[in-house]
């Protein structure tokens, strides 16, 4: 969809310019990360390696000047990996708390389905109810909290793919795809000699990005494109080709990003452009589909064009209401 008629926050057209800095030919990655972030949500980024993704959430946290800090998934990792431990001081006598590395404003939870699923729930934990308990006592993480977790889609030998509970978590799934050829000359030249991120300066502040994410609340949402995400997402349940739809909770993931996305655009409102460019993301990993759909190859990410395709856009409020 083109935003072309809209102008870019401010703040946030900084923050993208920064982020562009290092990161290549991914804009729509780079403003979609933000939707996440803007909007109090997390990102699931499933891609092939080395297309960028650590390099990605690295740059966010540094443009925006947040702690950043990296969990590597693996089979033998425990849940005290991911949030801490209380650990026996005998000059004290008493146990101190040594936080983990959720403990961060973004962090980065690389190759999540890698990691059991009692480890994984240590961090979903968190991205839900924004604490972790540890030792029977509640720690409230620190705020701003992102979490971009990632994982392979080609090996799935010896992992343990998110339920699809646990995918309703995350607000945004995203791809970033292999570079163009120009993308991947830019990318040669400009870390032939020392890398970008090493050089890079902060343009926005934890208060400032707090106060947005606030502004993000604010963005009025008309009634009627209420109405039209509800009847997006209730289409997804009568779906011949879906076996189970976006539940409520979707409903209101779609309503999130679509007002962080107007707020990117430096508007107070909604229009239907922000849902049906937001749905595209905020959907698709929400759908099961059915075995028969399966099978002849049809995928989530279809079912959601066509009901945007098919489904009226409002115009106008109705006056009876």
């Amino acid at each position: 969809m083109s935003q072309s008629s809209f102008m870019l926050n401010s703040k946030i057209a900084e923050v993208i310019k920064n982020i562009n800095k290092v990161i290549v030919g991914k804009e729509d990655a780079v403003i979609l990360s933000m939707v996440a972030l803007l909007a109090k949500g997390h990102v699931l980024l499933e891609d092939v390696p080395g297309v960028g993704k650590t390099m990605l959430v690295r740059t966010l946290a540094k443009s925006m000047n947040c702690e950043f800090r990296r969990i590597q998934f693996t089979p033998d990792l425990l849940p005290s990996d991911v949030t801490g431990v209380s650990i026996y001081n005998p000059k004290t006598t008493e146990f101190e708390f040594r936080p983990g590395p959720i403990l961060g404003n973004i962090v980065l939870a690389d190759e999540i389905n890698r990691t059991s699923p009692k480890t994984q729930s240590s961090l979903l934990e968190g991205m839900e109810e924004a604490n972790i308990t540890v030792d029977g006592r509640t720690v409230p993480l620190k705020h701003p909290f992102f979490v971009m977790a990632t994982q392979n889609p080609i090996e799935y030998e010896g992992t343990y793919p998110l339920p699809e509970a646990q995918l309703d978590r995350f607000l945004l799934k995203l791809k970033m795809g292999y570079p163009s050829y120009q993308e991947e000359m830019e990318m040669l030249a400009r870390t032939s000699g020392t890398h970008p991120i090493d050089s890079l300066d902060p343009v926005m502040t934890l208060e400032e990005l707090a106060q947005a994410q606030e502004s993000v609340r604010e963005v009025y949402v008309d009634r009627t494109i209420e109405q039209y995400i509800v009847l997006l997402t209730s289409a997804t349940r009568e779906h011949p080709d879906v076996y189970l739809g976006v539940s409520p909770r979707g409903s209101m993931a779609l309503m999130k990003a679509a007002k962080a996305y107007a707020y990117i655009y430096d508007r107070d409102y909604i229009v239907p452009d922000d849902v049906q460019y937001v749905a595209r993301f905020v959907l698709p990993h929400r759908l099961i589909m059915t075995s028969e759909a399966n099978f002849e190859g049809k995928t989530a990410e279809e079912v959601i064009e066509e009901l945007i395709e098919r489904t009226n856009v409002p115009v106008q409020r109705n006056v009876s209401e």
